[in-house]
């Protein structure tokens, strides 16, 4: 039995499919679906419950399904990277977490939880997942992902649980995130419409327009590596989950056009005052220490990811994993 925060998200719904092709359907999904389209995430998956997130810590109390769980992967959060309420961000990403990760530890059962590459602000400390303490986030919801980093390690139940630090993950299923979507999804759209794609200036003269650089990863190739892990009881610890590989805007806007067999056309437009201080203008995902506990991955080529969404994904009627 697994219980799956964020389930009807864009990673943990991916991942719910992966679980289900895998023979995993005893699954409890959690999550906050009001008035979101992203209920048609769960289209075609199998799970045995789904409870919203408001209502999770009073189930685990009386319904008797919970003392078969041997998993949670807890996916839910705020990943509003614009989001300014902080008070909310810490409540949502921090003190939820925290009393997730106690009944998971009080019951003996595996957890395995979602950090983020935020955490690692400007990159002035570089983007090894064996730095924590010296970590300077840019935004509150990077913040709120490296309080709770750093509250399992000082638990020590980095010696036990499992955390993934996700860089910039594109891919289908990401289409209720709105502003907080890929800069893929985003671009196709825009190309459908005025034929063209709009990307910042750079700020920083070091960093040519469209020049600054992300470590873009596919969802299928995350949820290959989720996979994994979940299914080694000797993985735990703090992991950087991207392609280790940093490629431009202008690379990854390319690979839109031509996966639609257009000429690339991109206008550069000012940054918005209000994210200049926040912007990460580089990240690069170290990737020693997953490559020592899992051998030998090979991660599509940013090409080939893109091609794939957009072809077999955004340019068909059914869009979703």
């Amino acid at each position: 039995m697994i219980l799956l925060t964020g389930g009807a998200g864009f990673i943990g719904s991916a991942f719910l499919r992966k679980l289900n092709d895998l023979g995993y359907n005893d699954i409890i999904v959690v999550d906050h679906l009001a008035e979101s389209p992203k209920w048609k995430n769960l289209i075609g998956k199998n799970i045995v419950k789904y409870i919203p997130k408001e209502e999770l810590f009073e189930a685990m109390k009386t319904d008797p399904i919970f003392s078969n769980l041997d998993s949670i992967i807890h996916l839910g959060a705020c990943s509003r990277t614009t989001e300014r309420n902080v008070d909310y961000i810490i409540k949502n990403n921090y003190d939820f977490s925290i009393r997730l990760a106690e009944f998971a530890n009080q019951n003996d059962i595996r957890f395995i939880y979602a950090s983020s590459a935020a955490t690692y602000g400007n990159g002035v400390e570089g983007y090894s997942d064996t730095v924590f303490h010296n970590l300077k986030p840019l935004n509150p919801y990077g913040f709120s992902k490296h309080l709770f980093d750093l509250w399992v390690i000082n638990k020590k139940l980095d010696k036990k649980f499992v955390g993934l630090k996700f860089f910039n993950v594109f891919g289908p299923n990401e289409y209720h995130k709105d502003d907080m979507s890929s800069m893929v999804y985003k671009a196709y759209n825009q190309i459908k419409e005025t034929h063209k794609v709009k990307l910042f200036k750079s700020n920083e003269d070091v960093y040519p327009d469209g020049g600054q650089m992300r470590d873009f990863v596919y969802i299928k190739d995350v949820c290959e590596i989720m996979a994994k892990i979940l299914e080694n009881n000797h993985i735990y610890g703090i992991y950087n989950i991207g392609t280790g590989v940093a490629r431009s805007w202008n690379d990854l806007m390319t690979s839109v056009f031509k996966s639609l067999n257009m000429t690339p056309d991109i206008e550069y437009v000012e940054m918005p005052d209000s994210i200049k201080g926040q912007y990460q203008n580089f990240t690069q995902a170290d990737l020693t220490k997953l490559n020592n506990k899992i051998k030998d991955f090979k991660f599509a080529s940013l090409e080939d990811s893109v091609a794939d969404y957009v072809q077999n994904y955004l340019e068909k009627e059914w869009q979703y994993l």
